[in-house]
């Protein structure tokens, strides 16, 4: 058992990295035990919220408790949401709008994904302001509220306004009912737009905001939060598809369809966890250090500089978003339709049809409910062995090494008192091997559909999905506010050159570049100064803006369906002779005999699978470079104190 290290952070997830190039990690350690000027460790930095800021913004540490609270408005986005994917084409058919028209409505999400998170993020990127994330928050908060409530009573709101108008007799009058609905009509489809652009641009300030207050060490764990908090939103918002909510008390006095009590709710629910965040939390206003960019124009040029210089860890996270999103398009699309068309196979006929979906939410529901579990539990394999960490008394590289061999002496002794082998700490699983596990299952879950006959076997393959959703929500966020935070290996500067060479162990051979070690063996010294030697993997960079880039990363994930859409029409065409999925076919039938959705499912494993080769070329994190680093170091003092 491992003594607790006082001042820890009681979150077995949080990851506590230690310098990856030690002159300039001292900034993560304790404030008294080094300078708080920029230009003392000679770096510069990746974000410019990071070097104006006060010394204790982005390094106190955050308890449990601050990591809840900072991440529960996720779940409340989340379940706003929901108001759109699984209520949101009913609601709009029911209306009178026509299929056609409705698709042409969710282009709304691609479309505010592509706009709304960079914009937003280079704007509060330029703000100086204690409120600059803050401020976004709230805004979209607020267009989410009156959205939402415009979807609830667009009817009656439209009614207001033709009466107003004065069309029509009464509301027995024809004319007047036919421009209600239309004017219903315009208000869904506005509000629905409204309410995509205010999603992203707070799902996104709530990212932006999670990077500036949490320190480096904290960003897995911070981000492990944000992917329970999404699922938590999921399973609230589709468990709500379940309840009578006509018959609760007090909800029951609103009024309306099942659709409006849903949205009111998730108002109040939307409301009461942004309020908790923006009042538990607060940023620290920056100096002026740039100019703050007011125009469209240093806007996008902001955004475009961030794409050319976009670190190499960073490009490859969005590479691999590329293929995966083609694969989680399909499957969040059409899985509930999927089910359906596995239940027409089961019985050999069409199926009730909202039995059909009920079964496919019930199944999106168990699959949230999983998404939550493997959030609680798989970032325990990420999580970092605190005999791997930093002291804050590792002032200097002599001071650590110091500190090292006298702590293997100190565990040699111990074991040979117990009559046991010195054993050293062990590296813990890689992000990216996380990853890579998770895209591997996807691509096998989607290719199990072969062999899938009956609603239960189609039941566990959507439930089973949630592990990877968990990974896709937690993982490549961690990966990039990491390497943002922290920032890539660089090419040493004047002050690592000019060092006196203590304790270097020069090899006497020529380096030669080291290729296929094992990413989970200790990174012994002679190897992990020749990443710093000779610029390994990365090159100098200027300084990133967080906001920017985890827009940018966005983009990733969005564009996507752009291609999904295509490629999905033509799967359609071929296999149900151009009847899209979920539309009734010539002889009526919706579901039976049809078995376009299985290969779609299968086109996304495909990709998932280009994606698993993608992020094996993704470094590892600062953090893990470091913890091997330092692994090596001991493993070779083990030898060194050999009788």
């Amino acid at each position: 058992m491992i003594a607790p290290i006082a001042d820890s952070d009681p979150d077995p997830t949080t990851q506590i990295p230690w310098p990856s190039g030690r002159p300039r990690h001292t900034p993560d350690l304790d404030e008294a035990s080094k300078p708080t000027t920029p230009s003392d460790d000679g770096l510069i930095r990746l974000a410019p919220e990071t070097t104006a800021k006060k010394p204790d913004l982005g390094r106190r540490r955050l308890t449990t408790w601050d990591l809840i609270t900072l991440s529960i408005s996720m779940a409340g986005a989340q379940i706003a949401w929901t108001v759109e994917l699984g209520y949101g084409t009913p609601f709009l058919l029911g209306l009178g709008l026509s299929e056609h028209v409705t698709s042409l409505v969710w282009l709304a999400g691609p479309i505010s994904g592509l706009i709304a998170q960079p914009v937003i993020g280079a704007l509060s990127d330029s703000s100086t302001s204690k409120y600059r994330r803050r401020y976004w928050i709230i805004l979209s908060t607020v267009a989410l509220v009156i959205s939402t409530f415009t979807l609830a009573y667009c009817e009656n709101l439209a009614g207001i306004i033709v009466d107003l108008v004065g069309v029509g007799a009464g509301d027995w009058d024809e004319e007047r009912k036919k421009k209600v609905n239309n004017i219903a009509i315009g208000f869904a489809v506005v509000s629905f737009y409204v309410l995509d652009f205010a999603l992203n641009g707070l799902q996104a300030s709530l990212r932006n905001l999670l990077l500036d207050l949490a320190p480096a060490d904290q960003l897995n764990a911070g981000n492990a939060w944000h992917g329970r908090m999404t699922n938590a939103g999921n399973i609230i918002g589709f468990g709500f598809g379940f309840l009578p909510l006509a018959r609760l008390p007090i909800i029951e006095l609103l009024g309306g369809t099942q659709f409006r009590k849903f949205c009111v709710i998730c108002i109040v629910i939307l409301v009461a966890t942004v309020w908790i965040t923006c009042y538990c939390h607060e940023e620290q206003a920056r100096q002026e250090s740039y100019k703050k960019q007011n125009k469209m124009k240093d806007v996008l040029f902001s955004i475009h500089s961030a794409i050319v210089t976009l670190p190499k860890p960073v490009r490859r996270v969005c590479y691999v978003q590329l293929f995966a999103f083609m694969g989680w398009f399909p499957f969040l699309f059409y899985s509930t339709t999927y089910m359906g068309q596995v239940m027409a196979y089961e019985l050999g006929r069409e199926p009730d049809a909202d039995y059909a979906t009920r079964t496919g939410e019930f199944a999106m529901l168990l699959y949230s409910i999983v998404g939550v579990a493997t959030g609680v539990l798989l970032p325990h394999l990420a999580s970092r062995d605190r005999r791997l960490l930093a002291h804050k008394e590792d002032v200097d590289e002599d001071a650590e090494l110091t500190r090292l061999r006298q702590t293997v002496r100190e565990w040699r002794a111990d074991a040979a008192r117990q009559g046991k082998p010195l054993r050293l700490p062990i590296m813990p699983f890689l992000l990216r091997n996380i990853w890579t596990g998770a895209l591997l299952l996807f691509t096998a879950l989607t290719f199990s559909t072969f062999f899938i006959t009956t609603v239960f076997q189609a039941t566990i393959f959507i439930s089973l999905v949630g592990i990877c959703w968990a990974v896709a929500m937690w993982v490549p966020f961690a990966i990039i506010m990491e390497t943002l935070k922290e920032g890539p290996a660089t090419r040493p500067t004047a002050a690592l050159a000019s060092r006196r060479p203590s304790h270097t162990r020069v090899v006497s051979t020529p380096h030669m570049p080291r290729r296929g070690i094992d990413e989970r063996q200790p990174l012994l010294r002679r190897r992990s100064f020749d990443a710093y030697e000779n610029g390994a993997e990365e090159s100098p960079i200027a300084p990133m803006a967080g906001g920017t880039v985890l827009g940018i990363h966005n983009l990733a994930i969005v564009m996507p369906q752009f291609i999904v859409a295509l490629v999905t029409s033509a799967i359609f065409r071929i296999v149900d002779g151009g009847v899209p999925a979920g539309h009734l076919t010539d002889d009526g039938n919706k579901y039976y005999g049809k078995t376009g959705v299985g290969w779609v499912l299968r086109f996304g494993g495909v990709c998932t699978l280009f994606a698993a080769l993608i992020v094996r070329r993704v470094p590892p994190t600062p953090t893990e470079k470091a913890m091997r680093r330092r692994l090596g170091e001991m493993q070779l003092l083990r030898k060194e104190t050999n009788p």
